[in-house]
């Protein structure tokens, strides 16, 4: 079973995986990352573009794969293989369909991590997870957030971490409330974007706090 890395022992329960801002400045985001990093467990970290043309990508994605990587985190590229080999990421995330999903599993399996977004249904799930993929990330990044997590990101996490092995990453909502509901579900991973980002605490504190509520669920032991 896959297990993202981390400078602790891996406890049973959901683990926080991280989303970059929609857009972004990077000399004002960088620091945002470096007090997230720092507070407490990030199991991952998904670098999206924000925006950015490829030569302001590629440098500042290589700065957050450093950064991730210090603090213990898996750091995947979003839907851009050659950046993520240049920046020596961990492994990259892809929500663009299944042709480049095939693509990504064919260029970065067996050593790095794939997983697979952009997902809608459960037929979709199924189809995209034969590829041999990491991870399936329920929830759409291209959509805006919303206070809560989509109802159709619970249902499809609560079918899948009932059913398959894969592990599944639900995403929550602006508010850090959404994360007890998506870690419910039973999904191993549950992913915060704006709702660490726009904490009026800072972003730190955003970390800690989803972390204290993330501990608080138990996931199944995997069978050997």
């Amino acid at each position: 079973m896959f297990q993202l890395t981390s400078s602790e022992p891996i406890d049973l329960h959901p683990r926080l995986f991280l989303v970059t801002p929609a857009s972004y400045k990077p000399d004002e985001f960088l620091p945002q990352l470096e007090a997230a990093l720092a507070a407490g467990d990030v199991a991952c970290l998904l670098v999206t573009r924000g925006g950015l043309d490829d030569v302001a990508f590629q440098k500042v994605a290589a700065r957050m794969v450093e950064m991730g990587q210090a603090a213990g985190a898996a750091v995947l590229i979003g839907n851009d293989t050659r950046i993520a080999g240049r920046a020596r990421a961990d492994g990259i995330h892809c929500d663009t369909g299944l042709a480049d999903l095939k693509l990504a599993t064919e260029t970065f399996k067996p050593s790095r991590i794939v997983g697979a977004g952009g997902i809608k249904t459960r037929h979709e799930a199924m189809e995209l997870a034969e590829t041999g993929v990491d991870y399936v990330f329920f929830g759409l990044l291209d959509l805006d957030e919303s206070p809560e997590a989509h109802r159709k990101t619970l249902d499809l996490a609560d079918w899948w971490s009932e059913l398959f092995e894969i592990p599944c990453v639900a995403l929550g909502g602006t508010d850090l409330a959404s994360v007890g509901p998506c870690a419910a579900t039973g999904a191993d991973f549950v992913a915060l974007r704006d709702g660490v980002w726009t904490y009026p605490e800072g972003p730190a504190a955003a970390v800690r706090l989803a972390n204290e509520t993330l501990a608080s669920y138990e996931l199944e032991a995997a069978e050997e």
